[in-house]
């Protein structure tokens, strides 16, 4: 009966127990656990269990070719200007003015500067007193001549007549000539007078500085109140210019050309110029003269390239890439698709084949190229590359395509 009486107790229903959680609720609360867990877990792989990829510095492509015959010889060089000027005054004195700044172009004759005229300006009217001295002495000269030429002509037909003695005459003749002697020496006395004045005119003048040509400012190197002096005295308080023209019009290109290679090199011969700031810019060019020296130590010879494009762009000591230039033949079909330039160093060895390594965001793609001339520490990249892109320096063995790859901040040549 007991066992039977427990069996009943089971079946019967606990209306005071909770009811267990439908499996709608059991589905929402899976659910919501996920939606906080699975960021957590995508964050913690992007930190921790991803490759955050090698530490790598890039260069940029450069575009070169593509010009109207074949290249002969490649050079590096600067950008020169024929007529520089550093202008100052002919005399020391101290700045009262300064009228230019840096950039501000100016043309031949316009006022650069003036100096304190004070000093000038008390010799000249010195030198104008001495002048006016001269004249005045001159006219007292030219008045006690004329008295004296009348009476010597008077005593002339007086003695005829035996009217004055011989020696009276002969006194009045001498007295004409000894003022004829002073008003020579006062004349000459104006002149050297007149000569001062002028000299002191160009002392004024030269308190006024003036743009020997047109051109632009490239340094300003004085201010009111300083000291200038043509010559390098009174130590660092004196300056020896009032500022730097540069006359942009004469810009041109200077290269050092190895003595092994100058035979290349010939008056006239056509050049393309690529600015280091401006690597996709092919700016004509034209061969001026070669420098008939060498420089022993560089074994190099200098040759003078004419620009002949003008441009604001173009500005003296920027550095300079040139291709000399074959005359194209008749025959010769034009080379329409540039080569492009990149550093030795950014080449490698993959299964036996040149490779270069092109980033993009931040992996890798492994790209085969072929090369061309050595370009100094550069080579030639006729296929494979075109300008603009970036690559990677020093790539390791480790790298592949599609490898993730950081780019190390700081690196001059780095695209990032």
């Amino acid at each position: 009966m007991s066992a039977s009486a427990d069996l009943l107790k089971e079946l019967r229903i606990d209306r005071n127990r909770a009811p267990e959680p439908s499996g709608r609720r059991r589905l929402l609360v899976i659910g919501l656990a996920l939606l906080f867990l699975v960021p957590l877990i995508v964050m913690g792989w992007k930190l921790f269990g991803r490759d955050a990829g090698a530490k790598v510095q890039t260069a940029t492509v450069t575009a070169i070719g593509g010009g109207a015959g074949a290249s002969v010889l490649d050079a590096t060089g600067y950008v020169v200007a024929r007529r520089m000027a550093t202008v100052s005054a002919k005399i020391t004195g101290k700045v009262r003015e300064v009228m230019i700044e840096e950039g501000q172009r100016v043309e031949e004759g316009q006022v650069m500067a003036t100096l304190d005229p004070i000093d000038a300006n008390a010799q000249r009217e010195l030198t104008a007193a001495q002048l006016g001295a001269a004249q005045s002495d001159t006219q007292r000269v030219q008045a006690q001549l004329k008295e004296a030429e009348v009476n010597a002509t008077r005593l002339s037909s007086l003695v005829k007549q035996q009217l004055v003695s011989k020696s009276q005459y002969d006194q009045a003749v001498a007295s004409r000539d000894s003022l004829r002697a002073q008003l020579l020496t006062a004349q000459r006395n104006v002149k050297v007078a007149q000569d001062s004045l002028r000299i002191s005119d160009l002392g004024v003048d030269n308190t006024i500085v003036r743009a020997p040509f047109s051109g632009v400012v490239t340094a300003k190197a004085a201010q009111p109140g300083e000291i200038v002096s043509p010559l390098s005295a009174g130590g660092g308080f004196t300056r020896t210019g009032i500022g730097t023209i540069v006359d942009m019009d004469s810009l041109e290109i200077e290269v050092d050309v190895g003595e092994s290679f100058i035979g290349r090199v010939q008056p006239k011969m056509p050049v393309e110029a690529v600015l280091n700031a401006y690597p996709d810019w092919k700016i004509p060019a034209e061969v001026i003269a070669i420098i008939p020296t060498a420089d022993r130590g560089k074994a190099t010879v200098k040759v003078r390239i004419a620009i002949k494009t003008r441009d604001a762009r173009i500005v003296p000591d920027m550095g300079v890439r040139v291709s000399f230039l074959e005359a194209a033949k008749p025959d010769q079909p034009k080379q329409t698709k540039p080569s492009a330039m990149i550093p030795a160093n950014a080449l490698a060895q993959r299964d036996g084949k040149d490779v270069a390594f092109v980033v993009n965001d931040d992996k890798v793609a492994q790209t085969q190229v072929s090369l061309g001339r050595k370009l100094g520490e550069d080579r030639e990249v006729t296929a494979g590359l075109s300008g603009g892109e970036t690559v990677v320096l020093d790539p390791p063995d480790s790298l592949k395509d599609g490898s993730r790859v950081r780019v190390e901040t700081g690196d001059a040549d780095s695209s990032k």
